[in-house]
């Protein structure tokens, strides 16, 4: 694992995309005007623009078909492991990370544009992510002795631990939506959240003061008839009008009234902000659900300056992952479907001039079984993720690469992976990447001292340090 150190000059280096962190909620209002002086400083330079893309592959990916051991030996260990969801090893993409341990890698034939990417230094791996509340032996998790995410395995929590990084407990703030909170004041204004979802609702982007703005691929989501010209609905936009203005003594009323008004502005400004963009000469494909959200999200990246947008954090879900049928098509259909949407929206990334001030990574509710039960693969714990990027020191993969054999000191049982890196030591890398303080941190992420001390000047695993 590499460590980077923070500096002055590193730091002065990120520009035009620099980090300005808050030490508090509280601080970033105060230090709004000392905020917007350093902004001005740098707007000769592009400005101090930021973007987190976070892509939910909803269902548990099957990680260890997506990187795969490519050597002879290492890949014989896979192919027995996982019997008839291995992929053949002629099949296999050869990548070449800079840092090795010696062993070879390949990624699923379906994704050669992601070989590319990694191989230009644009993607980096990280391996063996898992929820943990602590650092966890396998020891730790047979005899109950460790403190364990609650309902492991589980579809509906998991998926929530990835989004809250709270795995204890079932949490109802994501960490998306607290970091929003700290730094919101870096948006000229809150018109537009800064947390916009292809994904519709979800935890990850909620928060105490901020929550998504959902929007589908066609742009923001007006209410059901709103501006139509037909009798019927303009008298009906004229009484929800004269409702959402009036002031009401009801609390309840009141504040319903103002969450209306407020996503119907939010709209109006969001329509009004795409409307005239200068279409992309980068191609998007209609036919890949992926592709067409991506190309909203850089639609709404290209109007960030219409929006007054420093900071933007979006969600976007991909869902078909629960593949305990039909593995090996399924996957491979759906690994296709990242491989194009991914190498489209950087090429877009890099078109608008902003590819090293947007990253794109991914997360899933689970790993799954290293052990094929049939004609699939089931739950498991630790997998593998993408990140993608200018900022990304790319060409690497972080964290450790288990060896796909069972009855190994990670392997549980059935073929369930412990994880190797804790999922709040890639959120905090992130996070610090977008502008949070290492003395905010704990504020985001809770458990984040259990596995990285922020006071070292170190980054926490490197990809983006």
């Amino acid at each position: 694992m590499s460590h980077h150190k923070y500096s002055r000059r590193n730091f002065l280096g990120t520009m035009p995309c620099m980090a300005v962190g808050s030490t508090t909620l509280f601080s970033s209002l105060i230090n709004l005007k000392a905020i917007n002086n350093i902004m001005a400083s740098t707007s000769m330079m592009g400005g101090d623009y930021k973007a987190l893309v976070c892509v939910l592959l909803s269902g548990g990916n099957d990680s260890f078909n997506m990187i795969v051991p490519k050597g002879n030996a290492e890949y014989n260990d896979y192919a027995n492991v996982r019997s008839n969801q291995a992929i053949p090893q002629n099949d296999l993409l050869a990548i070449n990370p800079n840092t090795t341990d010696g062993r070879e890698f390949g990624l699923h034939p379906a994704m050669g544009n992601i070989q590319s990417l990694f191989n230009n230094g644009k993607v980096a791996f990280v391996n063996n992510v898992g929820t943990l509340i602590e650092p966890t032996s396998k020891s730790g998790v047979l005899d109950s002795t460790s403190n364990l995410p609650l309902g492991l395995l589980s579809h509906s929590d998991q998926v929530m631990h990835w989004q809250t990084a709270f795995p204890q407990d079932r949490a109802n703030l994501g960490w998306g939506g607290k970091m929003a909170d700290i730094i919101k004041s870096m948006n000229s204004n809150d018109n537009v959240s800064m947390n916009i979802s292809l994904g519709g609702n979800n935890v990850f982007q909620r928060g105490e003061t901020v929550t998504e703005y959902a929007i589908n691929n066609d742009g923001g989501v007006a209410i059901e008839g709103w501006n139509n010209p037909a009798p019927f609905f303009q008298l009906m936009t004229e009484d929800v009008t004269d409702m959402i203005n009036r002031q009401y003594e009801d609390v309840f009323k009141d504040s319903y009234t103002g969450v209306l008004k407020r996503s119907i502005e939010s709209n109006e400004v969001f329509n009004n902000a795409i409307a005239n963009l200068s279409p992309f000469t980068t191609q998007f494909s209609n036919n890949n659900r992926l592709s067409r959200d991506l190309s909203m999200v850089a639609q709404s990246i290209a109007a960030r300056d219409q929006l007054g947008a420093e900071r933007q954090i979006f969600f976007v879900e991909l869902g078909g992952f629960d593949n305990h049928d039909e593995l090996l098509n399924n996957h491979g259909l759906l690994m296709e479907t990242i491989d194009t949407a991914f190498a489209e929206f950087y090429a877009a990334t890099e078109e608008l001039g902003l590819s090293d001030c947007v990253t794109t990574y991914t997360i899933s509710d689970f790993g799954r079984t290293l052990t094929s039960n049939g004609n699939g693969t089931d739950h498991a714990w630790g997998g593998n993720t993408i990140v993608m990027g200018g900022a990304v020191n790319g060409k690497e993969m972080y964290g450790e690469y288990p060896e796909i054999k069972l009855n190994t000191e990670l392997e549980l049982g059935g073929g369930v992976m412990l994880p190797t890196t804790a999922s709040d030591q890639y959120f905090a890398e992130l996070a610090l990447w977008f502008g949070i303080s290492p003395n905010d941190l704990s504020q985001v992420l809770p458990n984040i001292g259990n596995f990285y001390n922020v006071a070292s000047g170190e980054a926490p695993l490197g990809f983006l340090g």
